[in-house]
């Protein structure tokens, strides 16, 4: 019996979402699934209003934090109906060179829903059954979530959590996180999970305080109220009033603004890894010979392998990472309002729409 399903398509920039009604068919290795909710994200804005171009010409559905329920299979996928699901933001073939050398995140044949293939602002979506991660609601009920707010668990957590991984935090370490909005937030307790003292660093007041309150950052600062030289130096007397080396820190750029990126980079000390998660179209002047003088290394972040994801999963389903806090969910309908609520920083928590 085929699927009623819907879509909200994005046709231009700036250009009203408009729903669009489909027939969801999976291929050979393809699924349906339901969708329980699909977080907005940075990217996301960055498409609908600054240009930034996707690989798949318009039309095209956004949205890539998605969890939901697989209701249909194609061949030699049968075994994922009726399973729990979140969909990975980056889908790797699996089969190619680079993914057969551990490059997942690199590899040419990925899928990005919202970007290569339609995404989640949908009530149902078509994806490779290959790399979707289970959710075990039973263990997601005993901490209270629902299977919607796990949604962002697709991006805004495990983003960060490979960006930690990669940076080799351990305890005893000093993480510095240049915004603490969707990605940075996540980033603070994910940091602060492996072990590290953590530093977050916005311009909102109300993010830092739920970064310390619900994030456990152990020192939070206002970039508006420090200038580059006065945050290093708050972050080093943090560190030597802890007893943490004065090197080596894991500095995450997680705002995607050109002055947060700026600031990371003046936050370089012997040793240390930048590592950048968070994206913008801006450029920004920088001295790299930086990285050499500071024997400093930068990493970029994109995605996370799907082999992560169970990992990053198991740190909100034994509570260490904190979800609700940070979730607010919004009804589909509610797309337009919403993207503009989130584009004008009217919404600080990560907005969840739920079909």
């Amino acid at each position: 019996m085929p699927i009623a399903a819907h879509r909200w398509m994005f046709t231009a920039p700036g250009a009203p979402l408009e729903r669009a009604a489909f027939e969801p068919v999976p291929g050979a290795g393809e699924v349906v699934v339901q969708v329980a909710g699909c977080g907005v994200c940075h990217t996301d804005l960055g498409y609908y209003y600054d240009g930034v171009r996707t690989n798949q010409p318009l039309p095209l559905a956004l949205g890539h934090e998605i969890s939901g329920r697989v209701v249909a299979a194609g061949d030699g996928a049968a075994g994922w109906i009726g399973r729990a699901v979140i969909v990975p933001a980056v889908l790797p073939c699996g089969e190619c060179d680079l993914c057969r050398r551990g490059l997942a995140t690199i590899c040419r044949a990925q899928k990005m829903p919202g970007n290569d293939i339609h995404g989640g602002f949908a009530s149902h979506i078509v994806v490779p059954a290959r790399g979707l991660c289970p959710v075990d609601e039973q263990r997601l009920a005993a901490v209270g979530l629902t299977l919607a707010q796990v949604s962002i668990v697709a991006d805004a957590l495990t983003t960060p959590y490979q960006a930690v991984q990669r940076a080799g935090v351990a305890p005893g370490d000093l993480a510095v996180v240049i915004g603490a909005g969707g990605v940075g937030g996540y980033c603070v307790q994910v940091a602060r999970a492996f072990g590290a003292a953590v530093v977050a660093i916005d311009v909102d007041a109300r993010k830092l305080e739920a970064a310390a309150r619900d994030g456990g950052a152990a020192l939070t600062l206002n970039a508006r109220e420090h200038d580059a030289k006065a945050l290093k130096k708050a972050v080093a007397g943090f560190a030597q009033a802890q007893g943490l080396r004065a090197t080596e820190w894991k500095i995450f750029e997680c705002s995607g603004t050109a002055a947060g990126q700026g600031s990371a980079f003046n936050l370089l000390v012997h040793g240390a890894t930048l590592a950048v998660v968070g994206f913008t179209m801006d450029k920004v002047e920088l001295r790299l010979s930086n990285l050499m003088a500071f024997d400093a290394r930068a990493i970029g972040n994109w995605g996370c392998p799907p082999e992560l994801y169970p990992a990053a999963l198991d740190l909100v389903l034994d509570g260490k990472v904190k979800l609700a806090p940070f979730v607010e969910t919004h009804p589909l309908a509610d797309i337009n309002q919403v993207f503009h609520a989130v584009h004008a920083r009217e919404i600080t928590r990560r907005a969840v729409l739920v079909p």
